[in-house]
């Protein structure tokens, strides 16, 4: 009798363990999504004809985005990148020499790279929600700030708008994490590991038909003691000559879009004030696509130590019809007057390049973990502007619906300088030659839906340089060939 009462006991634990077990597995969740890419480069004359361009090739990306819930409350997220490479690269090891050198040192030839790895909750008590690991931070239009950082984010519903708090550790200064202080001698060679940190916080708020945000944020890097800074120096890819490192940096900023009937605003300003405190006597520093042993004798911006800029962007699309839709898109972004003395300039901390307005002259996907091949002319081999630094923009454009499963669009834009561009040889600025007409492009793009999730693409622009953009470029007006490039893309989202 005892052992049947302790059997009937046992099932009824071992029932109650079940069903509880049942219960919590009912409240894990999982989510899972992606895109399949493939894109065809063609790339022509890209230095103008100063040298020989013609780059013709294949990347590709599979990126896969999984979420791990249990309630609505919670979720861990990551998101990774299956088979991300260059045709033809086959499974090469990052290096700095060789095709991969352009790849930021990332697995990006058929391994496995995690993007974003974080954990997600709410916390009703104050109405908040966390994000806590390594995800995407941007700003605005992303002209100032579009980049995977790792932090802490807090979001704050206040009256169905949201504040958000975040902290960022943008860099420990070496691969290590050390803290030393300023005195000390630095053990590991030429680096400083002392830290640099990035405070955010944006207000964002629904009014009526208009969307706006409200942000402002500080940069500090307090590793200079090497006489370098992780931004500029610590970036894998070259930024344009006579570029300031940036020490400190706070910025303001406002952005937003509405939309009046037929009529939709997409609209930005912001104003940024930072510091460079690295006194570099030359404008030569270490290239930094190489393994440091090679020179940018062009690489630094001499300067005051005092840094400012802005950028202020405006597109308007208006839709005449169901099947066409006229669009005006305008930018201003400041410039340097002298890059051997005075304020240096300064239009955002960092970016990935997903900002856009035109195929050519400054869309370029940077070959960090966003991407893994240079686009547009603002890539590291060419090193023209990207976003709207030093360039004020003007584009007309027009979309035409032609089926619910085709549409095709075009646009010209005319570029000129901010500031002048002056001419340069190896030996640095020449101040009494200098230029402010960048070009102009003609662009298009037609997608083409086969199915529902998947999409054929074909783009494409033709870049007319001006000799403000040949100055950027090569540092003379010698060349003056035009650029032109052709995508042809297949894309799959799931």
């Amino acid at each position: 009798m005892k052992s049947i009462m302790k059997f009937v006991l046992l099932m009824f634990i071992f029932a109650g363990v079940s069903l509880n077990a049942q219960s919590e597995a009912k409240k894990i969740g999982f989510k899972l999504n992606g895109v399949y890419t493939a894109w065809g480069q063609l790339q022509n004359d890209f230095r103008l004809g100063a040298v020989p361009y013609a780059d013709h090739y294949i990347v590709q990306m599979f990126r896969l985005n999984l979420a791990v819930n249990y309630g609505k409350d919670i979720k861990a997220v990551t998101r990774m990148d299956l088979g991300q490479g260059w045709w033809g690269v086959d499974n090469v090891p990052p290096s700095y020499r060789g095709a991969s050198g352009l790849f930021d040192n990332k697995d990006a030839n058929y391994y496995l790279h995690v993007d974003h790895a974080y954990l997600w909750f709410k916390f009703h008590p104050i109405n908040t929600a966390f994000t806590v690991g390594r995800f995407n931070w941007s700003l605005g239009n992303k002209l100032v700030l579009d980049n995977n950082w790792d932090g802490i984010s807090a979001d704050v519903n206040i009256n169905n708008n949201n504040l958000k708090l975040g902290w960022i550790k943008v860099s420990e200064g070496v691969n290590g994490i050390s803290d030393y202080d300023k005195g000390k001698a630095l053990p590991y060679g030429n680096n400083d590991p002392l830290d640099a940190n990035l405070l955010l916080a944006s207000y964002t708020a629904k009014i009526k038909t208009t969307n706006l945000e409200v942000y402002g944020m500080y940069y500090k890097d307090a590793g200079i003691n090497d006489s370098t800074a992780f931004n500029i120096d610590g970036l894998h890819y070259n930024r344009p000559r006579f570029t300031p490192q940036v020490t400190s940096l706070g910025v303001f900023g406002i952005a937003g879009s509405s939309k009046l009937d037929r009529l939709s605003l997409t609209y930005e300003a912001n104003y940024l004030i930072g510091k460079d405190d690295i006194n570099n006597p030359t404008h030569a520093g270490f290239l930094n696509t190489s393994d440091g042993s090679k020179t940018d004798p062009l690489k630094y911006d001499i300067n005051n130590g005092d840094l400012a800029g802005y950028n202020i962007y405006l597109k308007m699309n208006y839709a005449v019809t169901d099947v066409v839709t006229f669009g005006l898109t305008a930018g201003m972004g400041s410039g340097d007057d002298d890059p051997t003395s005075g304020k240096g300039n300064v239009n955002k901390l960092r970016t990935s390049g997903f900002f856009y307005m035109t195929e050519v002259w400054e869309d370029s996907i940077m070959p960090d973990e966003e991407g893994i091949t240079p686009q547009g002319l603002g890539a590291p081999n060419i090193r023209a502007y990207r976003e709207l630094e030093n360039t004020t923009a003007i584009q007309g454009n027009v979309l035409f619906k032609i089926t619910p499963k085709w549409n095709f669009f075009t646009s010209f834009t005319y570029l000129m300088a901010t500031e002048p561009i002056y001419a340069w040889t190896a030996a640095g600025p020449d101040l009494n030659t200098s230029a402010d007409d960048i070009g102009m492009e003609v662009d298009f793009k037609t997608d083409y839906k086969i199915y529902d999730k998947l999409t054929l693409t074909f783009r494409g622009g033709y870049f007319i340089p001006g000799t403000g953009g040949q100055y950027l470029i090569n540092g003379n007006d010698k060349n003056d060939d035009p650029a032109y490039e052709l995508k042809t893309t297949i894309t799959f989202k799931f």
